[in-house]
């Protein structure tokens, strides 16, 4: 059983059933038990970051995600299940991440001709091959919706990156920790194909 965390923010349904749609047994849920004894772990979320930190906070959900990570249990974050891996958020006033990751969340800056929140099908151009893009074609498009991004300290956990006002970092891979800007659950067979990768990389756990 791999758990969906329900912190009271982003599409929920939609992430569950593309799981389920790649044949994983998924459990929506808010206690931090089921976390505890869950295979793996999908945060997901849409949403401000200062949000995000206090709703995990309010449910007893922070210290129980952490210690799944620090455990080695595959983790997969989607959206703002990406950005809260960071130090720090500035969505808001300044918020305290989950420090797993070192860097920090910011927002796009204005510029002629480009829309903030940044929303649609963009590219993503693969950095890491084998894991998170396994089989997934330099260039592949999926669906975006966000005004802040990340920006780690340490380079050699980005796995992918976009364009989009500027290059900017859109998915990460250190060890059992997997995460995205984007929607898999919403990039049709790109983001169904990324699901199957992590199911496998849980199966190999």
């Amino acid at each position: 059983m791999i758990v969906v965390v329900d912190y009271g923010m982003g599409n929920l349904r939609s992430v569950s059933k593309a799981l389920e749609t790649v044949n994983f047994d998924v459990k929506v849920s808010s206690n931090p038990k089921d976390i505890k004894d869950a295979k793996a772990v999908v945060v997901p979320g849409v949403g401000a970051f200062g949000d995000a930190i206090h709703n995990l906070q309010r449910f007893k959900l922070l210290e129980p995600i952490i210690k799944a990570i620090e455990s080695g249990k595959p983790y997969l974050g989607i959206c703002l299940g990406l950005q809260i891996l960071f130090e720090y958020g500035y969505e808001f006033g300044e918020h305290e991440g989950l420090g797993i990751l070192k860097g920090k969340v910011i927002r796009f800056q204005e510029k002629e001709g480009f829309k903030v929140p940044h929303m649609g099908w963009n590219q993503v151009w693969i950095k890491k091959e084998k894991g998170l893009f396994s089989d997934i074609k330099n260039g592949e498009f999926f669906y975006f919706v966000h005004s802040f991004y990340v920006v780690p300290k340490e380079d050699d956990v980005i796995a992918s990156t976009t364009d989009y006002i500027q290059h900017f970092c859109s998915g990460v891979q250190k060890d059992n920790i997997w995460a995205v800007q984007f929607h898999p659950e919403k990039s049709q067979k790109a983001g169904l194909k990324l699901l199957k990768n992590f199911k496998n990389f849980v199966q190999s756990s």
